[in-house]
């Protein structure tokens, strides 16, 4: 159940509405008063008024081809059609009646200002009485609350809206146990003040986009089933200083009002940044956080209100506020690993048809380092790709495409290759899957096509772990550099010459290499020390240099050189395997995409 105030219409809409009334009974019913009061008569009757000179005034309508006229006293207006009478001047000057190049007045004068002038006023008057009254039992006085500016426009759920449940929510085991307590108190509070305990006034979650803050705050709505307060922090953001601050009261009022409740404030940076203390700042987000510590602080022991906020930039919020006594509880909602892959993927294939031979742990471990969103998306993608071919029900194959597209795009129908370029592409990509079948500590290859993508690849080499790793040593950082380089070295080693394709491969080689130096302190020169710090964990995660220029130099040589090795193994290995490279680069020619298995059997045979 969703409680729904009605909004609070702004004065202008009442005041076009009294305009559009007023527009509306000049045009519709002044027109119909005006012709309730004119008689229609026969061109015989005007003859015989004018014989008996009993006309007022005449006036002709000849765009109307009609005769407007009046009696002697002028207390009655007539009307009627035109006729051909070559006569009619000279008998309406024998009538004596009056000639006017002005129309007719169709209405009573007193009737003509009543409704002209006293009706108009006296609506006007009547919506200023009703809306002052109005406004002023809103408001209680205060303008700015008359208007509805400072009113929290939080969403009530009583019950969540979608029914969402932790049964709902997998992956994330250690945060639902987090938050499946909060929600044991709210029921049972008793058991806990019994020992003497008391819940934290705030839950911040914290995690990067896509990972299922937001629905395991809907999923606590739909367990606790308590008064659940839903606001965005953009909501509290207004051009008026003070008003963000008036929001936040009236929504912590109402959260007291409902006690035991729970508030949930998503995205809460967007009111919750480092107070910096810059000239020229925004002085009504500082003003909106100040209230909302002061709320937090105003808090008894126990009183049922508790307050979930979510962000993905936990590193930008004000210290303050995630102070103990504040947000003094943080649940990371991370990446799910290899288990929660496999646990999100069944949960929303449950509202598919899934063929009973699809494998999810072998989804599980090709979608490695996906969020929950993007394997939804995943599992959306191959129910398309189920109906597009005709199928009842989604295949193995069709939820391993469906990560290629995720991953790399839509197939390219139309991207036709020369022949040239297509040889060029196999050997490229059997240079990268060859180096890493040569050397340990390497994932296994899963796929090798040279079918073109929308992301603009003309062939990607999928590798696979066979689990899921935490930790990379530095063999298996400087052999992922080598696999990196395969494909280029394949270029030079077969062709003598190199192309624009490697591109990608020289952006994640040199990457890796720089943090190798920089931030895992895997070099022999820089020993641990840190060259580089990360911003924005959850969102990219861009590095920054924190040294000297002298000492950046000498972390661009240790990067080139570090590539530069790894290259030059990776040509050596190609070269020493020249016999297989080019037998597994005509297969892939031919065949365009071949599985681990068949690169595996040529490469042992």
């Amino acid at each position: 159940m969703q409680e729904v105030k009605k909004p609070k219409k702004p004065l202008i809409y009442y005041y076009v509405i009294v305009l559009l009334v007023l527009l509306l009974f000049n045009f519709l019913a002044m027109p119909w008063l005006m012709q309730r009061q004119v008689q229609q008569v026969d061109y015989g009757t005007f003859l015989e008024m004018a014989e008996k000179q009993e006309l007022g005034q005449v006036e002709v309508q000849q765009q109307e081809n009609q005769i407007v006229f009046t009696n002697k006293d002028n207390t009655q207006i007539y009307k009627t059609g035109m006729m051909p009478d070559p006569d009619l001047t000279q008998r309406l000057a024998d009538s004596g009646a009056t000639f006017s190049g002005e129309i007719i007045e169709q209405m009573s004068p007193l009737l003509s200002f009543l409704l002209t002038w006293v009706l108009p006023i006296a609506i006007f008057i009547g919506i200023g009485q009703y809306m002052s009254k109005k406004l002023m039992q809103r408001a209680g006085g205060a303008n700015s609350m008359a208007f509805g500016m400072g009113k929290s426009n939080a969403k009530v759920y009583v019950k969540s809206s979608e029914g969402i449940k932790f049964s709902d929510v997998a992956g994330e085991d250690e945060a639902k146990e987090n938050l499946a307590e909060i929600v044991d108190y709210l029921h049972n509070p008793g058991k806990y003040k019994e020992v003497g305990a008391s819940m934290p006034k705030g839950i911040l979650l914290v995690g990067p986009p896509g990972t299922g803050k937001t629905m395991l705050a809907k999923a606590v709505a739909g367990e606790a089933n308590v008064p659940f307060f839903s606001m965005s922090g953009s909501e509290f953001v207004e051009m008026f200083v003070g008003m963000g601050a008036a929001k936040v009261r009236d929504l912590f009022k109402q959260a007291k009002e409902k006690a035991p409740c729970i508030v949930f404030i998503d995205e809460i940076d967007a009111i919750g940044k480092k107070r910096e203390g810059q000239l020229g700042g925004n002085d009504e987000r500082e003003q909106t956080l100040n209230q909302l510590l002061t709320e937090m602080d105003g808090f008894e022991e126990n009183s049922g209100v508790i307050l979930l906020a979510a962000t993905n930039r936990p590193e930008s919020l004000d210290p303050a506020l995630t102070r103990p006594g504040r947000f003094d509880c943080r649940v990371p909602v991370e990446l799910p690993d290899l288990k929660g892959r496999e646990e999100i993927l069944k949960v929303h294939a449950r509202k598919i048809k899934v063929s009973p031979e699809v494998d999810f742990s072998k989804i599980a471990r090709m979608a490695s380092g996906a969020s929950g969103a993007e394997l939804a998306n995943i599992i959306n993608e191959a129910a398309l790709r189920a109906v597009r071919g005709g199928r009842k029900a989604v295949t193995q194959a069709d939820l391993e495409e469906s990560i290629e597209v995720v991953i790399a795009g839509y197939q390219k129908k139309n991207a036709i290759l020369t022949d040239q370029e297509k040889k060029i592409v196999a050997y490229h990509e059997i240079g990268h899957a060859l180096v890493a079948a040569l050397q340990s500590h390497s994932a296994p290859v899963q796929k090798i096509t040279i079918v073109p993508r929308t992301s603009g690849a003309l062939g990607y080499t999928m590798q696979v772990e066979e689990g899921e790793h935490y930790l990379m040593s530095k063999e298996e950082i400087e052999n992922k550099v080598a696999t990196l380089t395969g494909g280029r070295a394949a270029e030079e080693v077969v062709f003598g010459s190199v192309t624009t394709g490697a591109s990608n491969d020289i952006e994640q080689a040199t990457k890796l290499s720089r943090a190798m130096i920089t931030r895992y302190g895997m070099s022999e020169e820089f020993d641990m020390v840190a060259m580089e710090t990360v911003s924005n964990q959850y969102l990219g995660g861009d590095a920054s240099l924190a040294c000297s220029a002298q000492t950046q130099a000498l972390i661009d040589k240790q990067v080139v050189a570090l590539v530069k090795r790894e290259h030059e193994k990776a040509r050596k290995l190609l070269t020493d395997h020249r016999q297989k490279l080019d037998e597994l680069a005509k297969y892939l020619y031919e065949k365009e995409t071949i599985t681990g298995e068949e690169f595996m059997s040529i490469l042992n045979a």
